[in-house]
């Protein structure tokens, strides 16, 4: 996957599950019903002892676009890969990450969340950012104003984006899509209820709609 079909696919969904799990058993009746549900883009965070493991069964799921969050080094790239992950995350852009990044076969999305960091980014050849975390850093409010001076850059606003204000987030010109954990709340992936989750991703569809 390149950065342009990466794009094209959290265009059709707007709404990207972030999610930490550590237990295997649910990694695939998981990410069908996220599926199922019309959200098939899915970043899998590598803060769980189990998470590379997740993110291999989660991507045998027919349909499932999979990625690794919190990114931070050369050796969560190449283990992504291994994975079989189609795309990165990171929470932030230094310019070593972002070199090592280009030896990956799969994209990078880097974390920004400030103009200095986002020039940075885009001087490495990087236009589909992460912004994080959205509402401490200001939220819709900063993202407005990065249209005009970074009019060739598109964002994914996470950290903090809720249903209550996602909308306002996907109205905005320069945001392509968003990222929470709203979709997969712990306690319905405790009680394995996998068709509540279904329901809040076909919900999450609609938001910016």
């Amino acid at each position: 996957m390149d950065i342009n079909t990466l794009k094209d696919a959290v265009a059709r969904v707007r709404v990207i599950p972030v999610l930490v799990l550590d237990d295997i058993s649910l990694a695939r009746p998981l990410a069908e019903a996220l599926v199922r549900g019309g959200l098939n883009v899915l970043e899998i965070t590598l803060r769980t002892p189990n998470a590379l493991r997740i993110m291999s069964e989660m991507a045998k799921v027919e349909g499932a676009i999979v990625g690794s969050g919190t990114v931070r080094g050369f050796d969560h790239m190449q283990q992504s890969v291994d994975a079989g992950c189609q795309f990165m995350v990171s929470p932030g852009a230094p310019r070593e990450l972002l070199a090592s990044a280009q030896n990956i076969d799969i994209p990078l999305l880097p974390g920004v969340s400030s103009p200095t960091e986002a020039m940075g980014a885009a001087e490495m050849g990087y236009s589909f950012l992460k912004f994080f975390p959205a509402q401490a850093m200001g939220g819709t409010a900063v993202l407005k104003s990065f249209a005009s001076p970074f009019p060739d850059l598109v964002f994914c606003p996470t950290g903090g984006v809720s249903p209550a204000n996602a909308p306002n987030y996907l109205g905005l010109c320069n945001v392509i899509c968003v990222g929470g954990s709203w979709v997969t709340p712990t306690e319905l992936v405790e009680k394995k209820d996998f068709a509540a989750i279904e329901g809040l991703a076909r919900q999450a569809t609609l938001l910016g709609r």
